[in-house]
């Protein structure tokens, strides 16, 4: 990390030369204040001469006018050093990702790991531009002081430049503490964060099995390990009140103590006056932007990269659609089709075909958890349209999840043309979750993502699910935020259909659109070709389907709907219930 900081400073020398420039000018102000200051009180006002004395004053005024005018430059110039170290730090970050990916190409994937790494690397690049400005004022700021003084006012130098130094040795000397403590605080943060959300996520296993006390304690115990840091911090953060009243303010206390000497020395007023607002305008205000700016942003800093640095960072492997794995109560059973498997010898590296093979399948959420599914054998033969019914938390989704490879089954084995689900290319299968994925973009880059598809297929795909008119009335650029929760399935859809996979699982991926265009999308995706398994939203879904799989707690059974309405009381009592929907 080392290595790309200074490769970042090192990268663009006109850009340093530049800020150096620059910061001259800014810093004019810090060198000339004490002089007008002290010029127009003892030539001018003191003299009976006011003309002078706002003659002096003026030309300060001038002097912050061009100080403003630098300070935008030095913005400019910090950026064009820091979005360099941003680059190359996301550079190493993807690399190293990419290069594990190389080297296990069985790796699950955790690409939450690598946003978190991303997120970091932009919370790097703010660090490090506010460390450089800080430094950089600080550094002109204080030679200038110190020029200042020298020329002004020698002995007053005497006076200030000792307890100045002293609280910037004081404040440099606690920064390594400050860092330590200020991980100790980031690290417990994350822990508890990744506790809060593995928490809110497994909440019905947690009541299921009863573990409530004990998951509110090992949380309890997360959030008082935050708080202790935040308070080992909070004492470390107090030496840098000492060091800003070390250098900052006593230097103030020695000058108006040490009035008498100075003035007895042949100094004037004024001159006391001008060393004054050298202390108080110019050098304080520069510990005071150190002491805070390292203490914040250079801390910070150090953090964040270590963090970057130690982080483990997953294979980075394409995951076009995030999926929704919604949670389930405890289902068993078993279903086996009379249907040919279709599962064969096979390689990851090879596309398989669209069957699917499920045997013994067992998955549950946690190891203390009773299991969603339970021994579960099933076949999916290649070109099947298949319905998943059930109650609400039966385990449609998560079947979904295991049989397109992002669960992997605690027991037991799921293939897809024979090789098994988790090594299978992300091309040869497509989950689409209820929740649609859009992204800010043109309509025809976001129907295209997971295809090249040329215009005419796009075209005819936008036909066949009946979107013609929703993606005719789109902006040039779409707006994620501003679609419908129907639009967005829409797009997903057409996204789907235009991919080269030859599973496509939708897990009410129709459950915003109405009947009607839910049964044209449906028939399109089964004239499409490949296999279909559909996750019902509707149990009209069911009907159009192939054969359906009816999940309930304690079985699971294939059939037609004709054969599920004379042998299940459960399927039946769904048919019962459900009211179909006009269509219009």
């Amino acid at each position: 990390m080392k290595r790309l900081l200074w490769q970042a400073l090192r990268r663009r020398p006109y850009a340093l030369v530049r800020l150096c420039l620059w910061s001259v000018l800014e810093a004019a102000p810090a060198f000339l204040i004490g002089h007008a200051v002290a010029r127009a009180i003892e030539d001018g006002f003191a003299a009976g001469r006011p003309a002078l004395g706002l003659v002096w004053l003026a030309a300060l005024g001038c002097a912050w006018l061009v100080a403003a005018v630098a300070a935008r430059q030095i913005i400019l110039a910090v950026a064009a050093v820091a979005e360099p170290f941003r680059d190359d730090l996301l550079a190493h970050v993807v690399g190293g990702a990419m290069r594990r990916a190389a080297r296990s190409v069985t790796a699950r994937p955790d690409t939450a790991a690598v946003t978190r790494a991303g997120l970091q690397v932009e919370l790097a690049r703010d660090a490090f531009a506010a460390v450089i400005t800080t430094v950089r004022g600080f550094a002109f700021t204080v030679v200038s002081v110190v020029l200042g003084l020298l020329t002004l006012a020698p002995q007053a130098a005497v006076l200030v430049l000792p307890p100045f130094v002293a609280g910037l040795g004081l404040f440099l000397v606690s920064l390594p503490a400050l860092a330590r403590r200020q991980r100790a605080f980031l690290m417990a943060d994350e822990l508890l964060a990744e506790s809060m959300t593995g928490m809110a996520g497994g909440l019905r296993d947690i009541v299921a099995c009863g573990a409530e006390d004990r998951v509110g304690a090992a949380l309890a115990e997360r959030v008082e390990a935050q708080a202790s840091a935040a308070r080992a911090l909070a004492r470390v953060t107090a030496a840098r009140t000492i060091a800003l009243a070390v250098g900052a303010w006593l230097p103030v206390v020695l000058l108006l103590t040490g009035t008498p000497w100075l003035l007895s020395g042949g100094m004037g007023a004024g001159v006391v006056v001008g060393a004054l607002a050298y202390v108080t305008q110019s050098l304080a205000p520069a510990l005071n932007g150190l002491v805070h700016g390292l203490g914040v942003s250079g801390v910070s800093l150090v953090a964040t990269l270590r963090r970057i640095a130690a982080s483990g960072l997953p294979a980075l492997v394409p995951a076009p659609i995030p999926p929704v794995v919604l949670g389930s109560i405890p289902t068993t059973g078993s279903a086996r089709s009379s249907e040919g498997s279709g599962a064969g010898p096979g390689r990851a590296s090879e596309a398989p075909t669209g069957s699917v093979r499920l045997r013994g399948v067992t998955f549950a959420y946690g190891p203390h958890s009773e299991a969603v599914i339970d021994g579960l054998d099933l076949d999916i033969p290649e070109g099947d349209h298949l319905a998943v019914v059930g109650p609400s938390g039966a385990g449609k989704s998560t079947l979904a999840a295991l049989v397109s490879g992002l669960l992997p089954p605690d027991a037991g084995d799921v293939r897809i043309g024979g090789v098994p689900a988790a090594d299978v290319p992300p091309a040869a299968r497509v989950l689409i979750p209820q929740e649609a994925y859009v992204f800010r973009g043109s309509p025809h880059e976001n129907l295209t993502y997971l295809s090249d598809a040329s215009p005419h297929q796009v075209e005819a795909a936008v036909t066949a699910l009946g979107a013609t008119g929703l993606l005719a009335d789109m902006e040039p650029e779409l707006d994620p935020g501003a679609l419908s929760a129907g639009q967005r399935q829409l797009i997903a859809l057409v996204r789907a259909y235009l991919a080269p996979a030859r599973l496509v699982i939708l897990d009410e991926a129709t459950c915003h659109l109405d009947p009607a265009a839910e049964a044209r999308v449906e028939a399109a995706f089964a004239e499409r070709g490949g296999t279909l398994i559909v996750v019902a939203h509707r149990l009209t879904s069911a009907t159009r389907a192939r054969r359906i799989l009816l999940m309930d707690a304690g079985q699971a059974m294939v059939g037609t709907h004709d054969e599920l309405m004379r042998l299940s009381p459960t399927y039946a009592d769904l048919a019962g219930h459900w009211q179909p929907e006009p269509v219009s």
